[in-house]
């Protein structure tokens, strides 16, 4: 057998987390009512905590909201989170996000996000897309423990802006990232 070292488990492990997690989401499953749960759950914190949210959801064409996406890193890491769309305040579809990136890092992270699509057509290219990848024209807006929003998230002109918040854990470093959400579920 082998020696199987450290960093042979941690991209082992990075690999087979969206694989894992994939796994209880068959036909027949509870995952679209665990889904939905976390997704309330998340939207009435959201709300609850950036009150400013709630006026920014009301203008958006839809959201996606991701309630836990988690990431693990050395060097070479990944990530995995499960959301729902929601249009007018119904899910419509759900969502995986993979995250996938390289560079000087580690650590492990948990952390939420919505991403609020701003115009009908954002919400339509993401809709039809076979795989939609955040690019450049999405803008973010963090929060740290007591602070407000990092960005001014109601008079943005950007087609999508992401909402992060919840975070725990650290992962230190620079990487490239790239976050590809896939429509899953029937």
């Amino acid at each position: 057998m082998t020696d199987m070292t450290r960093r042979t488990m941690v991209l082992t492990g990075i690999v087979a987390l969206p694989a894992l997690a994939a796994c209880s989401q068959g036909i027949g499953s509870s995952a679209p009512a665990e889904i939905d749960a976390r997704v309330d759950a998340t939207v009435a914190q959201l709300y609850s905590e950036f009150p400013q949210t709630r006026e920014l959801a009301n203008k958006a064409s839809g959201m996606l909201v991701m309630p836990l996406m988690t990431e693990a890193g050395f060097t070479v890491g990944g990530g995995y989170g499960r959301g729902a769309l929601r249009v007018g305040g119904v899910t419509v579809d759900y969502y995986s996000a993979t995250l996938a990136n390289f560079g000087l890092q580690i650590g492990a992270q948990q952390y939420t996000h919505v991403l609020f699509f701003m115009t009908p057509e954002a919400l339509s290219d993401f809709r039809r897309s076979d795989g939609w990848a955040a690019g450049g024209d999405v803008e973010y807006a963090f929060s740290s423990e007591g602070d407000t929003l990092r960005a001014e998230t109601t008079t943005s002109l950007s087609p999508v802006i992401a909402i992060v918040f919840n975070q725990a854990g650290l992962r230190v470093g620079a990487t490239m990232e790239g976050t590809k959400y896939t429509r899953i579920l029937p």
